[in-house]
């Protein structure tokens, strides 16, 4: 937390966090460390967010730089305290430093905002070493290593401690995926209904077209039982005429009979006059 807060130097040692619990933690631990408590005070934004603030000035500033051996304007993780530590810990507390994480329902995306180009560098092959792909790109003057996909994300929380947070997102992303299943379920559905009352529409047309022209008597028994089934039911299925009939046919029979219909009506439109059946 100390490697990634805002501020690093042998005068002054400022941690920042758009987060209560975390600049409550780095206090304590400060506190616990080096017997002194940090400074803590809070600012307020100008867009209302409040920015909660941990710092230490002179001799304590110093002595973080002699315990932890730190050199002056050189902020670089040091392997041996990774090997000696927990390195899941060390990466919750950049994460608690620097760390975000979306909102899942929104996009799956998660950062840290380091403070020097090198730390980010050497951050996102720290997490190449768990397995986790991450990238690194300049934002505002913010040198950002950041993460994408589910997976990976699930991957990164799990490796820092928080299993729940991985649920969390893993439910959300159940719940993305059964979302998008019904919306496409629904859109396929609406699709063939507009399909349908289109095709009835232009079976209905032909149908009044033929009784206008010739008569529905002059058809067969076959095509005129169809078709006033048709006229009666703008909402019926194929599948559903062919069971209505007085001798049941199966959808493609239906669809035949509507064809013989289509083209005798077409026929009309041409001048063709009167037609067998």
């Amino acid at each position: 937390m100390l490697l990634f807060c805002r501020t690093l130097t042998k005068e002054h040692v400022c941690f920042q966090s758009e987060s209560r619990t975390s600049a409550d933690l780095f206090c304590s631990l400060f506190t616990a460390v080096f017997k002194t408590k940090p400074q803590s005070r809070d600012h307020i934004r100008k867009n209302g967010t409040v920015l909660h603030i941990c710092e230490v000035g002179g001799d304590n500033a110093a002595e973080v730089f002699r315990k932890y051996r730190l050199r002056e304007n050189v902020r670089e993780i040091d392997s041996e305290i990774i090997a000696t530590n927990s390195l899941g810990v060390f990466t919750a507390g950049v994460f608690l430093a620097c760390g975000s994480v979306n909102d899942p329902s929104k996009e799956y995306h998660l950062e840290f905002s380091c403070p020097e180009e090198g730390l980010a560098v050497q951050l996102a092959t720290l997490l190449g070493d768990i397995g986790v792909t991450a990238k690194t790109v300049m934002r505002r003057g913010q040198y950002i290593v950041y993460i994408k996909g589910s997976e990976s994300i699930e991957d990164t929380l799990t490796f820092i401690g928080a299993p729940q947070c991985t649920l969390e997102l893993m439910n959300m992303k159940i719940y993305k995926d059964i979302r998008n299943k019904a919306n496409r379920i629904a859109n396929c559905d609406a699709a063939n209904i507009d399909k349908v009352v289109k095709a009835a529409m232009k079976q209905i047309e032909d149908i009044k077209l033929i009784d206008h022209a010739v008569g529905l008597d002059t058809l067969s028994d076959e095509l005129r039982e169809v078709a006033q089934l048709r006229l009666d039911n703008i909402d019926m299925s194929l599948q559903e005429i062919g069971e209505s009939l007085s001798e049941p046919i199966s959808r493609s029979g239906v669809n035949h009979r509507f064809k013989k219909l289509a083209k005798m009506a077409d026929e009309i439109r041409c001048g063709g006059g009167r037609h067998e059946s």
